[in-house]
């Protein structure tokens, strides 16, 4: 059984006399008051009217009175401060109850300090025993504080280090600020305008510890912005940095330097006694700002929280900047990527589609590229691949590899195999370090071919996923080659094969890179099957619209890589082109019919 701390008193003090009493010794005589005097131990007693009777000398040294200026005083009279405080408390339920009572509650000034106390109800009144507890409690308080402090930066970190989207970021640390830093909160984001002037604001996460007012919290910050005066608190923070802050009536302070209207309005509903606006900055340049809103109850910030609130703005402020060049640099990558993705060839009665999605996750920007092309012959080379790699050097080489196989392609009007061995070879000569999946696929059609509207396509794969087929009747299977041949960049002595197969008018021919079937939570073949799954269901749509549902269906919200698909659907040719597959596209100097013999010289 545990002790109680009274027990544990006891044990410490010994059998305690009665308040108001000695206690006897062994010939009747009441000798215990030396014993008292002599114990390190501070203790009174008061009688039933709370008047001290006694004090001992360490009670003397504690409450910082002489016994002389205390023994027949009230003690509520004496020290007033402890009317309605946990010492009246306890004390009063102590006699009420006639049971022993401990606890720990601090006097303010004069004395300005923590006890730990014990009383005893008797007959004639109450005995109480206290020791200062001071240092102890300080270095309690202190430990909590920090405890109080890393908890909240960890926080912190975990919000703005799990995701790269400034507005999910600022969002989530309104709810981590509130209540433990305020009553109520506005996180601002600053945004790069587009003359590189960075003074676009918006009010991105709100926060209220009472749940009735986050409605009013998120309207006035919808509208705040628009309200703001040049002289407001936030722009003369967003102006000069650092902190300011609003000690008290800042409802009206607030009030003063919005313009009149709504915001104004919910403000004076809104009630705050003090604000403070922080500035959240980058590297030399802000990047946003927290306003922390307290009511009358909470008065304002401690120099504690503003110490803590000020080393959450730092690491959001940089936070925020790296999320900026996060985005600058996407855009590049992104922008590089897409520049170097041209728009498809569309031959007659073949029509192509092409997308290409980016990741939404670390680099954003990877190798993935698609190519449609018509070599001098006329025939149509379709091209997916992936350089290794996922950053902007991912990207340029990708830029390489595709202008060096486009270029080999029309000039030499070679095949799939020959084709990816002439790059192997241009890649070795050049000592290029581009290692990339691909495959090459060519349209062919023969003069026997063209009366059924029937063609030819014949792919190579280097250690790219299979082609998907999606035949005129709904059915999907993959085009497998028999061998797998190596990735492109590895060796130029590496054999390089040829697939055929025979594609009816109707079918489609999907394809894609890795990013569409492989993620972290799935494997390349179970992907592959939710593709064949999914090109089923869509087999009848439109080639756009399939493209779309098929990306629509495959992807998740949290793509980890990028991707591109190209597709193409080859109409019947009894007839003119159909007008859902738009216009032909095609260079002037590639016939518009294809040869007798697409095999001949």
């Amino acid at each position: 059984m545990v002790a109680s701390p009274t027990d544990r008193a006891r044990d410490v003090l010994g059998p305690q006399p009665a308040p108001g009493t000695t206690p006897p010794d062994e010939d009747g005589t009441r000798t215990a008051v030396p014993q008292l005097e002599a114990m390190p131990t501070a203790y009174f007693t008061l009688d039933a009217s709370w008047r001290f009777t006694y004090v001992n000398a360490a009670g003397e040294r504690l409450l910082a009175s002489s016994r002389d200026d205390l023994v027949g005083g009230v003690v509520w009279d004496l020290f007033p401060e402890a009317v309605g405080s946990d010492f009246e408390t306890y004390y009063r339920r102590a006699v009420r109850t006639g049971q022993p009572v401990s606890f720990e509650a601090h006097y303010p000034e004069p004395l300005d300090m923590t006890y730990d106390v014990h009383a005893w109800p008797g007959p004639d009144g109450l005995g109480v025993y206290f020791q200062d507890i001071t240092a102890r409690r300080r270095t309690e308080l202190a430990a909590e504080r920090h405890a109080r402090r890393d908890a909240l930066l960890s926080e912190v970190g975990t919000c703005l280090s799990g995701t790269l989207d400034a507005t999910q970021a600022l969002d989530r640390l309104a709810d981590v600020l509130v209540p433990t830093l305020a009553d109520w909160c506005v996180v601002t984001l600053v945004e790069d305008h587009p003359d590189g002037n960075p003074r676009r604001l918006r009010d991105i996460g709100t926060a209220h510890h009472d749940a009735s007012a986050r409605p009013l919290v998120e309207r006035y910050a919808s509208l705040r912005v628009a309200a703001l005066t040049d002289d407001s608190f936030v722009m003369r923070t967003l102006r000069r940095g650092g902190v300011t802050r609003v000690p008290g009536n800042a409802t009206d302070s607030i009030r003063a330097v919005l313009r009149p209207g709504e915001a104004r309005d919910l403000i004076t509903e809104l009630a705050p006694d003090t604000a403070t606006v922080l500035a959240l900055e980058g590297r030399g340049r802000p990047t946003g700002l927290i306003t922390l809103f307290n009511g009358p109850d909470r008065g304002p910030l401690p120099d504690d929280d503003l110490a803590l609130a000020q080393d959450v703005a730092a690491r959001a402020g940089l936070a925020l900047d790296n999320m900026r060049l996060y985005r600058q640099q996407r855009r590049l990558a992104e922008g590089l990527q897409r520049s170097l993705l041209t728009a498809p060839v569309q031959p007659d009665h073949l029509q192509i589609s092409v997308r290409y999605v980016p990741a939404t996750e670390a680099a954003q920007v990877g190798g993935d590229w698609y190519d449609a092309f018509l070599q001098r012959s006329g025939d149509t080379v379709l091209v997916i691949g992936d350089v290794v790699g996922h950053d902007i050097a991912a990207a340029a080489k990708m830029g390489e590899i595709r202008s060096m196989l486009r270029g080999i392609a029309v000039a030499t009007g070679a095949g799939p195999a020959e084709l990816l061995r002439e790059v192997d070879l241009t890649l070795e000569t050049l000592r290029s370090e581009v290692v990339a999946t691909t495959v090459v696929a060519r349209i062919e059609q023969s003069a026997e071919q063209e009366p059924r509207s029937e063609r030819t396509v014949r792919w190579s794969n280097a250690g790219h996923p299979p082609p998907m087929v999606v035949r005129a009747d709904g059915k999907v299977e993959a085009l497998t080659a028999e061998r797998t041949n190596l990735l492109l960049g590895i060796t130029s002595a590496a054999p390089r094969t040829e697939s055929t197969a025979i594609l009816e008018a109707g079918s489609t021919v999907l394809f894609y890179t890795d990013g569409l079937v492989e993620r972290r939570d799935r494997s390349l073949a179970l992907g592959q099957a939710a593709l064949v799954t999914a090109l089923e269901s869509v087999a009848e749509l439109e080639l756009e619209d399939l493209c779309d549902e098929v990306l629509l269906r495959m992807l998740p919200p949290n793509r980890q890589d990028d991707i591109a698909i190209v597709a193409v659907r080859l109409h019947p040719q009894d007839g003119p082109r159909p007008p859902e597959a738009g216009p032909n596209a095609v260079p002037d100097d590639v016939p518009d019919d294809v040869p007798d013999d697409p095999t001949a010289p």
